[in-house]
This record gives structure tokens, C-alpha cells and sequence, in this order.
């Protein structure tokens, strides 16, 4: 199994959202950050977003055809 391969670009992270073999988004909110991870044929692409504002303009700007799971964070 490979390990995911993180982005550091939104440009790059939605360039690899829009391709046919992407299948679906999660959207994990985390009290510091929000991550993104958009699950591809052959690797898992993450990309971590500090500002919250910059993470709802991106999960408004995925694609309408992707599926978009969003997770809690989990409670410890």
C-alpha cells in the first residue's frame, strides 16, 4: 500500500479533484485545521488548510459530480 501523498497547492489539490479517476472527497474538520483528502485510482492526495474561510471557498469550489463525505473529528 502506498502512503498519501500530501499538496501543498489548492490549484494543484482541485486540478487532482476534477481528474476521472478521482472517486470521492473527505472533508475532516479539526479544530486547528480542515483537511482534504480526494481519494484518486492510485494514491490518496491530503491537503491541509489552517484558514477556514480558504476551506469552505474550496469545498464550494469541488467539483458537482464528486462525492463529498464530510468526518467529525472524533471525541477523546
Amino acid at each position: 500500500m502506498n502512503n498519501p501523498k500530501e499538496i501543498k497547492e489548492i490549484k494543484d489539490f482541485l486540478l487532482k479533484a476534477r481528474r476521472k479517476d478521482a472517486k470521492s472527497v473527505k472533508i475532516k474538520k479539526n479544530l486547528d485545521n480542515v483537511k482534504f483528502k480526494v481519494r484518486c485510482s492510485r494514491f490518496l492526495y491530503t491537503l491541509v488548510i489552517t484558514d477556514k474561510e480558504k476551506a469552505e471557498k474550496l469545498k464550494q469550489s469541488l467539483p458537482p459530480g464528486l462525492q463529498v463525505k464530510e468526518v467529525k473529528r472524533s471525541e477523546k
